[in-house]
């Protein structure tokens, strides 16, 4: 065991972890260069495409230190955004160390803090590594002086590297052999696995991604879930190298898989911990405390046969992704579906692309919203996070929504539209803070039904990238929430019903009825879309007839022959009004998410 060390890669967004254990592999010899490609950890498309990691990654790599020991590193690459800062903490609960990647050009960012806090409260020994030493750009000694009076980590054990060109690399390995504690445990102890991940493999059945702790493990032991008390006969054992590679046993230390031919899903739940049946541990691990999510949407199949792929695809989503919710959803316009809750929006895009391209799933969505809380005149308090099940107006006593602090860096000459945008979205209670000369740390209030629509994506327009966003859920204000409906042809359609502050129910119903007039395509009537709040129309736009010239066939003659074929026209536009069925096609739903200014 003193020869393993288990370390994971903890940065802000893009700067370079996924780069750095690129590097690393490469210089264990892990690959040939003919092999080797980019992002090699990142195996999903979508990782790939965005050019983000999304999920965490774990590879076992052997390393010859200087002093001649052979030692196993076993290594775990995290995401960076904050969407996914649950992936990092469950890699850190498999680790003993972590290494603080920090860019060279931009300094300490939100969520190097965040992710530093994480591994702080997991008891991780920390080596801070500035990275990109070799862009024009870089000053490696600001950023040593930052580390060590805004993170209070020891500068001289600071490392310089270029994950790029590779440069310092061979000091990072050395380092972490060095400063790394070895795992502890005792492999004789009665076996106690703690599950951090999951997969579904179509011909295996799940693969479960363990760290042992204590005891040890083999094929042909039979091990039990010891929240579900379920049991199951080991055929394989093995470590993550770029493919698995079976081993014959894993002891105390390791980190790994293990194929048990489980075909139910619900199993398998990342924190459980597994033991051995026939001597098993006296208590489970701690797991890992439950995540709040924070946006909800509802997906429905486009053709109703789906409806049961939907369910499957769901569920092994879940075991790979633990930070997905989702429960049943009906709607009188798209039929059944399920109400998901997600971390944020970007966390929504990623697994509506999964579904899409894994599973081949066409999806509609809803238009996301926040949980909000209703005190009622029975002075019950009810959650609401559909529209669909907004109370009668007359009971409500008042309505709170979720608050957020949030928590944005950038560079100060930005400081005039970001207030701005703060103010355009109720933000109160503003604080400024200078971490370092030239940057600014603002902190701000906000309400988080206004921060998942599009805040992220206009504060990085405005700083052109170089803001970065992290928050923290506050508690609940009272606010004066309305419903907002969207008729087309006078029939409401639920699923483009929203939440809104009555402050921007106006803005909101126009933009919705703008959107839907470009996406319906015209009929032989006129169609009226409007926005309602109650009985009360704030909003409307009318879709225009396409005319047919019924008057083609008169030439001259009286005018009252003329009159009465578009008298005939009129009334039969009139009755087609009425049955006339209006059909809203996919696109319009999702062009009333997006927004235009």
């Amino acid at each position: 065991m003193k020869n393993i060390r288990n370390f994971s890669i903890i940065a802000h967004i893009d700067h370079g972890k996924s780069t750095l254990a690129d590097r690393m592999i490469q210089f264990c010899s892990m690959v040939s260069d003919r092999e080797f490609q980019d992002q090699i950890l990142d195996s999903m498309d979508i990782e790939r495409e965005r050019g983000i990691t999304i999920k965490s990654q774990a590879i076992c790599l052997p390393y010859t230190a200087h002093d001649g020991n052979e030692y196993f590193l076993n290594l775990v690459d995290t995401p960076g955004h904050v969407d996914f800062s649950y992936e990092v903490s469950r890699a850190l609960s498999s680790c003993e160390g972590a290494l603080l990647l920090i860019d060279a050009a931009q300094g300490v960012e939100a969520q190097t803090l965040a992710n530093l806090y994480l591994a702080m409260e997991n008891d991780l020994e920390i080596i801070p590594v500035v990275n990109k030493i070799d862009l024009p750009s870089a000053e490696p000694e600001r950023v040593a002086l930052q580390i060590d009076e805004d993170l209070g980590l020891d500068s001289d054990l600071v490392k310089f590297c270029s994950a790029k060109s590779g440069e310092g690399v061979e000091e990072i390995f050395e380092a972490i052999v060095r400063e790394l504690p070895p795992p502890e445990g005792d492999p004789q102890a009665p076996l106690q696995a703690l599950i951090f991940d999951a997969n579904y493999d179509p011909f295996r059945g799940t693969i479960i991604s363990v760290r042992i702790i204590n005891g040890t493990v083999k094929s042909g032991d039979i091990i039990q879930f010891m929240s579900s008390n379920r049991e199951y006969k080991v055929e394989e054992v093995g470590l993550f190298k770029l493919s698995r590679e079976p081993q014959n046993t894993l002891s105390a230390g390791q980190v790994g898989y293990i194929l048990a031919g489980i075909k139910t899903v619900e199993d398998t739940r990342p924190g459980d911990t597994i033991t051995i049946k026939n001597r098993p541990a006296d208590s489970p691990l701690p797991g890992f405390k439950e995540i709040q999510q924070v946006v909800f949407s509802s997906l429905y199949p486009i053709s109703t046969d789906e409806y049961e792929d939907l369910v499957a695809a769901l569920e092994k989503l879940k075991l790979n992704d633990a930070a997905l919710s989702f429960e049943k959803d009906s709607s009188v316009a798209l039929g059944f579906g399920f109400r998901c809750g997600f971390l944020g929006l970007l966390h929504l895009e990623v697994i509506q692309e999964r579904l899409e391209r894994e599973f081949d799933i066409s999806l509609i969505l809803t238009v996301p919203s926040v949980q909000y809380r209703f005190h009622l005149s029975d002075s019950k308090i009810l959650n609401v996070d559909n529209p669909a099940h907004f109370p009668d107006p007359t009971h409500i006593e008042k309505i709170e929504e979720p608050y957020i602090k949030a928590t944005i860096l950038m560079p100060e000459k930005y400081m005039g539209p970001i207030m701005t945008l703060c103010m355009e979205r109720r933000g109160e209670n503003t604080s400024f803070h200078y971490p370092t000369p030239g940057r600014i740390e603002l902190q701000c209030e906000l309400p988080l039904a206004e921060v998942i629509y599009d805040f992220y994506d206009k504060l990085k327009s405005v700083t052109q990238g170089y803001g970065s966003f992290d928050y923290e859920m506050l508690d609940y204000r009272r606010s004066d929430l309305v419903k907002l409906d969207i008729l087309v042809n006078s029939e409401p359609v639920d699923a483009l019903s929203q939440l809104v502050h009555r402050a921007n129910s106006r803005a909101r119903g126009l933009h919705s009825c703008e959107m839907l007039k470009k996406e319906i395509p015209r009929q032989m009537f006129k169609i009226a879309i409007q926005a309602a709040i109650g009985g009360t129309i704030i909003a409307r736009t009318t879709i225009s007839a396409l005319r047919k010239d019924v008057t083609a066939k008169c030439y001259g003659g009286d005018i009252s022959r003329k009159r009465k074929l578009l008298e005939k026209q009129k009334a039969g536009k009139k009755r087609m009004k009425t049955v006339g069925n209006v059909d809203i096609p996919q696109t319009a739903f999702l062009a009333v998410l997006k927004s235009d200014q």
